[in-house]
């Protein structure tokens, strides 16, 4: 997923390499450390990615809808997508001044909502190309963002002036196999992962080089970028990997699908199939109890941590 955070997350994954070296997987007290509550959602509909913006948390998905937290729950701010039509958004980043949301989704749809005016632009089917997006990356300020789309057709689209129509171009970094997420740590550095068990990076927006993984035999669907040499993956059956600008690194987290990997500071969370959230420190792993068996799809860490999924679920810890 696309977020921005600074992260260590080398410290908290070279912990957690050590806990799997030595079969340590902690479990006890995971209720106590768990502690997560379920939020009311007027969407019953799937939520499949979650931000924080300066104006608060924002979730994006099944019908287009965006939602985010009101005084009696999480409440609908749009139900039809930047177009309209219906379609099931994907994926959500931010402006770095927190001031705009980006989110895209099937169709062609990528929609800019403006909360200080409750405004949505759409910028769906750039260049005309209505194939399904998944995730979305943006930095810089807002109305001056660059923006990056990745879908299934595998090119990534992209805008150095904020979306505005006539400025699109596309590249397609591997063989054309769909692009599950997109994540920039820069201005216009970051990574991006195919459904061919590869990850690519870029340092200019535009020219994306595989950096592995070999032998990966794993579906890969979530993607945190923090640096050059600061990236994880995870993964089908219990799939983590971490780079460290020379080498990747497999961590066994368990056999759910994991989907959406985030850290931190000095801990992070790794979330997936049937309400599995698990716990990353620098010194251990928890597998939290939650009181869910929904698919979870995202997690955010931008403050207290909040997982959105299948249903309508929102926990938040």
């Amino acid at each position: 997923m696309s977020r921005h955070v600074t992260s260590t997350r080398r410290a908290v994954m070279a912990g957690l390499g050590a806990i799997v070296a030595t079969g340590s997987v902690t479990t006890a007290a995971a209720a106590a450390e768990s502690e997560w509550t379920v939020e009311a959602v007027e969407t019953d509909g799937t939520l499949h990615d979650v931000v924080s913006a300066a104006a608060g948390r924002f979730a994006v998905g099944g019908g287009g809808v965006l939602t985010t937290p009101g005084a009696h729950g999480w409440k609908t701010l749009r139900d039809g997508g930047p177009t309209g039509n219906g379609n099931d958004l994907y994926g959500a980043s931010v402006t770095d001044d927190g001031e705009r949301v980006w989110f895209v989704g099937a169709s062609g749809a990528i929609g800019e909502y403006i909360p200080a005016t409750d405004t949505l632009v759409d910028h769906s089917a750039p260049l005309d190309n209505t194939n399904n997006y998944n995730d979305v990356a943006v930095t810089g300020e807002a109305g001056e963002a660059d923006v990056y789309v990745a879908g299934d057709s595998g090119k990534i689209y992209y805008s150095f002036e904020n979306g505005e129509e006539a400025t699109w171009d596309y590249v397609t970094p591997g063989s054309g196999s769909g692009l599950p997420a997109i994540d920039f740590h820069g201005p216009r550095s970051g990574h991006a992962i195919d459904t061919n068990g590869r990850v690519f990076a870029t340092d200019d927006g535009v020219t994306w080089n595989a950096i592995g993984i070999e032998d990966a035999n794993a579906t890969f669907y979530g993607l945190d970028s923090d640096a050059e040499d600061d990236v994880a993956v995870s993964g089908g059956n219990g799939t983590v990997l971490t780079y460290d600008g020379a080498n990747w690194t497999p961590d066994a987290l368990g056999d759910a699908d994991l989907v959406d990997v985030e850290t931190d500071g000095q801990s992070g969370y790794v979330v997936g199939s049937g309400g599995v959230v698990q716990e990353l420190t620098p010194d251990d792993r928890f597998v939290l109890d939650t009181p869910t068996g929904e698919n979870l799809n995202a997690v955010d860490v931008g403050g207290d941590a909040v997982v959105v999924g299948s249903s309508g679920t929102v926990l938040r810890r």
